[in-house]
Order: structure tokens, then C-alpha cells, then sequence
């Protein structure tokens, strides 16, 4: 079976998509601050957050106020994807979702320690 992804449009503090790749048994997960890349040529910021538990996959909803990503929560795609390459820096990965298809990329930002990837449709 291949693995997941899913990209949750989410209402909180700041309207951003957080997008989850199944890796490692979890969601490893990034913030988009803007509509993620459907085009070639579209590069988007991706904030490296901590890794969700793979039952949070599916879901849509209200995060109540005072909790962690409090707001409204609907899945924006979702679908499989075929796993390229993976270094630290960078993961190569192939979607197939509604939205979202191709192959796309996650470039980490040249500093050590930092969250900042940069994600876009390479093809």
C-alpha cells in the first residue's frame, strides 16, 4: 500500500495549509502559509512543525479555543505519493491527490537548525 498524504486547510490564529507526508509511521508535517503549489514554477515557504500521529489524517473539524491549532480544520486534498529520494535537505516525492499531482519537492534552507523549506512542483 502506498503511503499517504493529506493537505488541511486550516482557520487558525492565520488562515495556512498544513501539508503531512506519511513517513516513519507519522505525519511528517510542514505549515504553508499560502495555497500550496498546483503549477510548475510556484514555490511556496513550508515551516518544518512537529510530526503528527497518522490517525490525524483524516481529520476535518473545530480544534476548540485555548487547545493547540485551535480554529477550523478541512481536508483541502489528499491522496497517495511514491517516495523519490530523502536526505536531511531535501525529499523528492511524486503526489497523487485531486489537487495535487506530480512530482514536487521539499528543499530545506541552507542553515543548520532551521524549520524554513521552500515546496514546489518540479514537474
Amino acid at each position: 500500500m502506498s503511503p499517504r498524504f493529506v493537505v488541511q486547510e486550516h482557520h487558525a490564529s492565520h488562515l495556512h495549509w498544513d501539508f503531512r507526508l506519511e513517513l516513519e509511521g507519522v505525519l511528517k508535517s510542514w505549515a504553508v502559509p499560502k495555497e500550496p503549489p498546483i503549477e510548475v514554477g510556484v514555490k511556496r515557504l513550508a515551516v518544518n512543525v512537529p510530526d503528527h500521529d497518522v490517525s490525524y489524517i483524516n481529520f476535518e473539524g473545530v480544534i476548540p479555543e485555548g487547545s493547540y491549532g485551535a480554529g477550523t480544520v478541512k481536508i483541502w486534498d489528499s491522496g497517495t505519493f511514491e517516495l523519490e529520494s530523502r536526505s536531511d535537505e531535501k525529499i523528492v516525492f511524486v503526489l497523487k491527490g485531486k489537487k495535487m499531482k506530480g512530482k514536487y519537492v521539499l528543499l530545506k534552507f541552507a542553515k543548520a537548525g532551521e524549520k524554513n523549506w521552500l515546496l514546489f512542483r518540479k514537474e
